[in-house]
């Protein structure tokens, strides 16, 4: 868990042992240089996001991660109904909280997608527990969220229609780095991946679902007990827990 933001890279700190500064004075030759924090996670920087090609020579490694997926629930019937400005003020206040809580836990914010993220724990910054800091991460989101959601409620005029975010996480082993040839796009992809994402479409509003490894891995943080879900796209019915 990194509270404050970091001085230096945390993954060229952990995996390469070098000390890249972010920011400060000794950060300013670097920034010349085009090294500076990256997008998908201020605490690391824009050389964790070349270690497959330029450091580890290869495109894609095999990781074990915990992916989450957390969905904005009422967006699409928003569209129809409040104003651009309305619809740009809920983004915002969705993407922060994911964004604030995920970096708190030492995850990236791999992706935003319309009106859900895709986020993963333990790259660069390797974690023993990134399934629990994941799980821990998904609540703050929830929390965040929740105490601000009647204030938005009424700044954008959302009227009768539920606001809430749905999140689904799974953990396992992750293909992760870059794909793609022209447009090459750094990334998980896999089965684990997949299933998060169904995992997420599960969920209801204001819910976090975990798989069984998540819940293995997770212990005492999680008393639910499991239900059976039929995924899209799984042929068996999958175990689930709500975190």
């Amino acid at each position: 868990m990194t509270p404050e933001s970091a001085t230096i890279c945390l993954g060229c700190w952990q995996n390469l042992h070098v000390p890249i500064p972010l920011r400060g004075p000794l950060s300013v030759p670097f920034r010349l240089f085009g090294i500076k924090p990256s997008r998908m996670n201020p605490n690391t920087c824009t050389i964790c996001e070349m270690a497959f090609s330029k450091v580890m020579k290869a495109r894609a490694v095999t990781i074990d991660a915990t992916i989450m997926f957390a969905d904005l629930r009422g967006y699409t019937t928003l569209t129809q109904i409040i104003a651009q400005n309305g619809l740009t003020m809920l983004l915002d206040a969705f993407y922060d909280d994911c964004a604030a809580a995920i970096w708190r836990y030492d995850g990236i914010l791999n992706k935003t997608i319309g009106d859900a993220v895709l986020a993963i724990f333990n790259f660069p910054v390797r974690q023993q527990d990134h399934a629990a800091q994941a799980l821990l991460a998904a609540r703050e989101i929830q929390e965040s969220f929740r105490r601000r959601r009647d204030e938005l409620v009424q700044a954008i005029g959302a009227g009768d229609v539920e606001i809430g975010i749905g999140i689904g996480i799974d953990s396992g082993d992750t293909n992760f780095g870059e794909f793609g040839q022209t447009h090459r796009d750094l990334t998980a992809v896999g089965t684990v991946v997949n299933r998060a994402a169904r995992v997420q479409a599960a969920a209801k509003s204001g819910e976090i679902l975990v798989t069984a490894a998540v819940r293995d891995r997770t212990r005492d943080m999680i008393s639910a007990t499991g239900s059976d879900y039929a995924l899209k796209g799984f042929a068996e019915p999958v175990t689930l827990f709500s975190a």
